[in-house]
């Protein structure tokens, strides 16, 4: 039975931690888990997306942006979701996401405090972008079909360009609380070894901050054009 006042590894050691109990799996056991549980989703969605609409096979950057919208759209509401509906009993329990949060949480250890803000931003995440995300993706496929019209490429782009101010606000306000506490308050929520705090911690989390800022741009270039080709028209 798991104890709540049980020793932990997070951060800061002081940090309570209630019903904390180790994990049963290794770390290479819990990434080759969610990674083939990932893979399978990606797989399975753009199998399925390219079956829809054939125009995508012959477009392999719209495929990448398709998968990383599958992909935040799975993280999102599933993953994220279970930490909002299970964030009491993650100390404690012994299933994959759980196991997974935990060692994800050595480098940021509100993860096993039910942290408000954790849960206000998770609540967002899980309800909001998670849906937009896989929106965009079926918008992503609709608008490589042969058929789609300008009009369908056209909400593509919005939405997309919508979804990835969220992302990038949302690596921000997580990059952001973490630095602001460390530096005004001295505290740390990240183990110091290298993996927990540049790898899972810094590494995990900069891609939402990277890609997004790419797929911006792209949007925010296909919109002028939109607007720059009617312009023309009307002249």
């Amino acid at each position: 039975m798991a104890n709540s006042h049980a020793p932990h590894p997070y951060y800061p050691p002081h940090v309570a931690v209630q019903g904390y109990a180790p994990n049963t799996l290794s770390v290479v056991a819990l990434v080759a888990a969610f990674a083939g549980v990932i893979a399978a989703f990606l797989v399975f969605t753009l199998a399925l997306a390219r079956r829809l609409s054939p125009g995508l096979k012959r477009r392999r950057a719209e495929q990448a942006a398709f998968c990383w919208f599958v992909l935040c759209g799975f993280l999102h509401c599933f993953f994220e979701g279970y930490f909002v509906l299970n964030h009491a009993q993650i100390p404690g329990s012994q299933d994959l996401f759980a196991q997974l949060w935990k060692e994800y949480a050595l480098s940021d250890s509100r993860y096993v405090t039910s942290d408000p803000f954790m849960l206000a931003i998770e609540v967002l995440t899980a309800i909001v972008w998670g849906p937009l995300s896989f929106l965009v993706a079926i918008y992503i496929a609709a608008a490589a079909a042969t058929t789609a019209n300008t009009r369908t490429r056209l909400q593509r782009h919005v939405l997309q360009a919508a979804v990835c101010v969220g992302h990038v606000y949302g690596v921000a306000l997580y990059y952001g609380t973490c630095h602001f506490a460390e530096r005004m308050r001295g505290v740390s929520y990240s183990r110091p070894e290298t993996l927990y705090y540049w790898v899972y911690y810094a590494g995990l989390n900069a891609p939402w901050a990277v890609v997004p800022a790419l797929l911006h741009y792209q949007s925010v270039k296909a919109l002028t054009h939109v607007d720059g080709g009617a312009a023309k028209k009307e002249q």
